[in-house]
């Protein structure tokens, strides 16, 4: 058993991996099932040691069959097990039909779910639906999910949480809330993203002693975000060495955005940072924070000569859509230089049809959907296959914001396992925009700048949020945890 290993994985892939075993290893399924039943009361008696009442709820599949090879040991360990199940076992084929029949033969107690369960139980277990769901949970299985997270008993789920699909992170219809969520063989990609960090709670992977060999040549090109730290600074270094930073927005009524985005790349160590703004803003700006370098713009030389100058661009916090935000976009877009892509950026945007490999673009799932030109819904249905299609359509590196913010790239995809709910609040993607435009200005490649702009940023939210807390959240909360994050 081991925790967050980097590599995740599609439904077909663990598929794949498990018929390697079998064909290669000679791995059946009932080995692997035993196994996997060995690993959930291993899980149950390290988390839940007092547990002496163990309610097992069974649909049907190989999911069902761990939950009665579960129930078997836990019985034969002293612990008082009952099973409910939604189906007729005489349903269950192979595996599972083995595995529910060697758990009848010591006596298990066995009852066919209808509409209630009982009041009570140290620990509930789903073993109800598993990965192989592709519609949205009907019938008994609706109702079962329902007495489960209407009880007040913690819940382990088997492999993920029934109800959730485990390629896109999307619930249908209804999810278990599982406290624990143990999950077999190789970490689902569907657990990182999207609606699943409501429902699984912590992720305990068991691989059931599957060979290293199998894992890796089975590899998919989607991982878990991991950290690279930054080297420390040379003794002759100077602010010319890490870049120089050009944030360009802030119409009328939006001149905080770019004054988040500029102190955020100075905070992860910009050597220099200018704003193009409107002219009514950049005497303010300068007196709030005199580090940065403010101009207000009102014609394309003045823009055009801030960006000669320049090596990396941020373009749309607080841009607009409006007569002055358009032709500042107009202008700026056809610059050549590393360019971070962000809010009416975006949107203004959507209405071109360009592609580049030279831009980081960082929509939140409304701008992506304008840019796709489909809707929010279709996004969050599925992310992964989203975020590519940006990929696809746009090119660079895309950065699709949200509960297990999505990296992608041509070559490979990154899932986010940082960051909390209080970072729902207004300024944080200018936050973000920022920081990855900070890191690229020291050196950082764009596909490595958008990963650990994205680690950075969550993680100094979750720093700021354990000290005070998720609600009331700030934007600017994070500056003090980026800048020691960034050191560290």
């Amino acid at each position: 058993m081991q925790t967050l290993p980097m590599q995740l994985y599609t439904v077909a892939e663990i598929r794949a991996i498990e018929h390697a075993a079998h064909q290669d290893y000679q791995l059946s399924a009932t080995e692997l099932m035993y196994r996997a039943g060995v690993q959930a009361l291993n899980c149950i008696q390290r988390h839940f040691s007092q547990a002496q009442q163990l309610l097992i709820i069974c649909g049907s599949g190989n999911n069902a069959g761990d939950g009665y090879v579960l129930a078997r040991l836990a019985m034969l360990a002293g612990v008082d097990v009952n099973i409910y199940t939604v189906i007729d076992p005489k349903q269950l084929s192979g595996a599972a039909q083995q595995a529910y029949q060697h758990y009848m033969d010591i006596n298990g107690r066995l009852t066919r779910f209808t509409k209630a369960l009982p009041m009570y139980a140290d620990v509930i277990v789903d073993a109800l639906l598993g990965t192989g769901l592709s519609r949205d949970v009907d019938d008994e299985y609706r109702v079962a999910i329902e007495q489960i997270n209407a009880s007040q008993c913690p819940v382990l789920a088997l492999d993920i949480p029934s109800g959730l699909q485990a390629n896109t992170g999307r619930v249908l219809g209804c999810a278990v809330h599982a406290q624990l969520t143990m999950t077999f063989i190789g970490l689902k990609q569907g657990l990182y993203t999207g609606q699943a960090k409501a429902v699984c709670g912590e992720i305990i992977l068991a691989t059931l002693d599957i060979p290293d060999e199998l894992l890796t040549s089975n590899a998919s090109t989607t991982a878990c975000l991991q950290r690279i730290v930054l080297p420390p600074r040379v003794a002759y270094a100077h602010k010319g060495h890490f870049g120089h930073i050009l944030i360009i927005g802030g119409d009328l009524g939006y001149s905080g955005a770019v004054k988040l985005a500029a102190e955020a790349a100075l905070r992860v160590g910009a050597g220099l940072v200018s704003v193009a703004t409107r002219t009514e803003h950049a005497l303010f700006l300068n007196a709030h924070r005199p580090e940065l370098m403010c101009h207000g713009i009102a014609t394309p030389a003045q823009l055009h000569a801030l960006l000669a100058r320049v090596d990396v661009v941020v373009l749309g916090p607080g841009l607009g859509q409006a007569d002055w935000g358009q032709w500042v976009f107009a202008e700026a877009i056809q610059c050549t230089k590393p360019m971070i892509i962000d809010a009416d950026g975006l949107n203004l945007l959507a209405r071109q049809a360009l592609h580049k490999a030279t831009w980081i673009l960082t929509p939140h799932p409304g701008e992506a959907a304008r840019l796709l030109n489909v809707s929010i819904q279709t996004i969050e249905q599925d992310r992964f296959h989203a975020a590519k299609q940006l990929v696809a359509e746009r090119g660079g590196t895309i950065v699709l914001k949200g509960s297990g913010t999505l990296i992608a790239t041509a070559h490979a995809l990154k899932v986010a396992t940082q960051g909390n709910p209080g970072m729902a609040s207004g300024g944080m993607g200018d936050v973000l925009a920022g920081v990855i435009a900070g890191l690229v200005g020291q050196g950082l490649s764009l596909s490595d700048a958008a990963q650990q702009g994205v680690w950075l940023h969550a993680t100094a939210a979750d720093s700021a949020a354990q000290q005070g807390g998720e609600r009331g959240l700030l934007a600017s909360d994070v500056f003090p945890w980026l800048r020691q994050w960034v050191n560290q």
